[in-house]
């Protein structure tokens, strides 16, 4: 299951492949902790993509306001997903 990660190599010379190991002798739900502090880890915020998602947002505020972009109901978007 790991050798997607593994690669194969059988040096195991790097922290993650050691980890990579010792993880794959967890409990399930020792494991799925680990995924969350994991992606706890990598979800922080980067000032500059927040600066962006704002200026960007308030772009397509002021387009909407103006009049410049489509906009489409409630129902119609529910519409459309119920076809599939």
């Amino acid at each position: 299951m790991l050798s997607w990660i593994l690669k194969g190599d059988s040096d195991m010379s790097t922290t993650a492949d050691k980890l990579a190991l010792e993880i794959s002798a967890l409990p399930d739900a020792e494991k799925l902790r680990l995924v969350v502090a994991i992606l706890n880890d990598l979800d922080k915020s980067d000032p500059e993509i927040d600066r962006v998602w704002a200026e960007e947002a308030r772009k397509r505020w002021e387009a909407y306001k103006a009049g410049h972009i489509p906009t489409v109901s409630y129902e119609e978007v529910m519409a459309k997903h119920r076809q599939r």
